[in-house]
């Protein structure tokens, strides 16, 4: 028996002022859920990221699907994604910035437990994920699918509060192997609790069914693979649980 879900579509502001919008959706229950933000892909708050805040919603959690660029802007071109994210990274506080203001607008909604939360990102929304753990924000789990891994500033000892996974396609070039190494070593040094997993034959962006679509319309490597998807999705699942019930 499916979870009846209710959803909405939140509007809120960022600290730089821009107007975001996000997706929330959560199970119908007088009980407040834990709560996950998820930050999308460098195309923007598209249907794919609603849909995973719905598959959130449908296994008993709170979810907002955030928007990173404002007025949930959305393209299919990778230049102008590459030009809205870039534009993300001008002021070095625009990410944590604009994803914060999306945990707290997820956190004053009544049907979430504002001391149970979490944060999951792919591609673009992965750094943006990651950078929010970075910064010390009150999350206990983050999860990463084929997530930018180089950041801002190295964590430091004792202040990312999140257990980290992330979820990298062995053949992803434009997050190497070597980005991952970092990774790991940056975790180490800062004492996070982190585990990254390696999905043999997959390609950046292997959990969106529209990977190969885009691939070819854009000129860029990506690729979809239903079984890196399903065994990432089953990881970020178990962590949820470990740590969100």
């Amino acid at each position: 028996m499916s979870t009846a879900v209710i959803t909405r579509e939140i509007q809120y502001q960022a600290e730089d002022g821009t107007h975001l919008i996000g997706y929330f959706a959560a199970p119908e229950s007088a009980q407040a859920v834990a709560g996950i933000i998820v930050a999308p892909e460098w195309w923007g708050r598209t249907e794919y990221t609603v849909q995973r805040a719905r598959e959130l919603a449908e296994h008993g959690y709170a979810a907002l699907a955030i928007d990173m660029y404002g007025d949930k802007k959305v393209t299919e071109d990778s230049a102008q994604a590459y030009e809205w994210m870039m534009a993300t990274f001008q002021h070095p506080d625009t990410v944590v910035s604009r994803a914060s203001a999306g945990l707290n607008a997820l956190t004053a909604q009544p049907e979430v437990k504002a001391d149970k939360l979490a944060a999951i990102g792919f591609c673009y929304g992965g750094k943006v994920v990651l950078d929010l753990a970075r910064s010390g924000a009150p999350l206990k789990a983050v999860a990463s699918f084929h997530g930018n891994l180089t950041p801002k500033a190295p964590a430091e000892q004792g202040k990312v509060q999140a257990e980290i996974l992330v979820l990298h396609g062995e053949l992803d070039s434009m997050v190497t192997l070597d980005d991952v190494s970092s990774f790991e070593q940056e975790m180490a040094n800062a004492g996070v609790n982190s585990e990254v997993i390696i999905l043999k034959d997959a390609k950046h962006g292997f959990s969106n069914p529209l990977a190969d679509q885009r691939a070819k319309a854009n000129g860029i490597d990506l690729g979809y693979s239903p079984t890196a998807e399903q065994h990432g999705l089953e990881a970020m699942y178990v962590l949820l649980q470990r740590q969100l019930a």
